[in-house]
């Protein structure tokens, strides 16, 4: 495998794939992604100067909600390739509405040590204050310092250095929205220069094997009073389920027996729809509870969002994992310590199911 440069100019390749970062006006009115990777680069004030080489991919322009598991898997094979030839590092300009989905997912499948970073924008190039120049040179900054070598995939948003499988966007219109509930940032990036406070003990990654089988994989949020009629709707449709439960993994107790059924047929995985915190085990015993769910043969996301655990499961199971292969990994990603797996607790430790029948 090349090593990567060694020269005093580091080499970070861009890959712009459209959304807010990207937008100008268009004859309709209102934006649209229209702006190429070069385009974004050249207007960043202070990278010439940064003695980082950039080199740039406009792989494609299109809003942040229109990217697709196959935008993503391709994405990842052109990244590898890039990295294999020897680049420091990678950038990627996107659409925040998916940023932590799709930086996850690449997350999941990236084993080499040089990072993927991930940014945006909130304020279009149009605006008062539009942000995306500053958060492309402090991604690049990231993407070119050796100290965010084996950190997996970023975020870097705001001057902070968030990890893929905790980073979450919360807030609608704000250029703070990316927040990391469950350990806070990992690093600042402070007069250009990454700073890493934090690492992560351990890291999941479940490395492609070969084709992608086309799955489909539900998240359903439950609500107060919740009679249990998507979850209905689900049982014949999906090759697995994210449920979103009330606070530490609770649902309605008349919707326990659905949900034992789906179980039955499929991977069901229980996570928090609070979005933070983890799913709990053995605290509450009601009909409907955590441990009573756990029992029934969900599958605990552990300190997942809903938003993550989907992307892993739709993952696992497009990779064809089994319903062993599938819980296993759940309990390394989730921060679980699963006694049976001696790798569960291995820094970017691996694990790969049989597979999926």
């Amino acid at each position: 495998m090349p090593e990567p440069s060694t020269t005093l100019a580091r080499r970070v390749v861009v890959f712009g794939l459209g959304g807010t970062i990207a937008m100008t006006t268009s004859d309709a009115g209102g934006v649209v992604p229209a702006l190429s990777a070069d385009q974004l680069v050249a207007a960043v004030p202070g990278l010439a100067e940064s003695g980082i080489a950039v080199d740039v991919e406009d792989f494609r322009r299109v809003p942040g909600a229109s990217l697709t598991f196959d935008d993503l898997a391709a994405l990842a094979s052109a990244i590898d390739q890039k990295l294999a030839a020897g680049a420091d590092g990678i950038v990627i300009t996107q659409g925040t509405d998916t940023i932590e989905e799709t930086a996850y997912l690449l997350d999941l499948t990236h084993t080499r040590s040089q990072p993927i970073v991930v940014t945006g924008a909130m304020r279009n190039p149009t605006l008062a204050g539009a942000d995306g120049p500053a958060n492309l040179l402090a991604a690049v900054q990231t993407a070119a310092s050796p100290d965010a070598r084996d950190l997996g995939t970023l975020v870097v948003f705001a001057d902070e250095i968030h990890a893929a499988a905790r980073v979450r966007k919360t807030h609608s219109t704000s250029g703070y929205t990316f927040v990391s509930a469950n350990g806070g940032p990992l690093g600042y990036v402070v007069e250009g220069q990454p700073r890493v406070l934090n690492r992560p003990s351990s890291r999941t990654t479940v490395p492609t094997t070969g084709e992608f089988r086309p799955v489909e994989v539900g998240l359903v949020t439950m609500v107060l009073g919740d009679s249990g009629t998507l979850l209905e709707a689900a049982a014949d449709r999906l090759d697995g389920l994210i449920v979103a439960g009330f606070g530490v993994g609770h649902v309605p107790k008349r919707v326990v027996d659905t949900l034992t059924k789906l179980a039955a047929q499929m991977p069901v995985v229980l996570a928090s729809r609070t979005g933070a915190g983890s799913v709990l085990a053995r605290t509450y015993a009601f009909p409907g509870s955590e441990s009573d769910l756990l029992g029934r043969g969900l599958i605990s996301a552990g300190f997942l969002d809903p938003l993550k655990a989907r992307i892993l499961l739709h993952h696992l199971l497009a990779t064809g994992h089994d319903l062993a292969g599938i819980h296993a990994v759940f309990a390394q990603a989730g921060g679980g310590h699963d006694a049976t797996n001696p790798r569960s607790s291995h820094p970017a430790s691996t694990l790969q199911g049989a597979a999926r029948a």
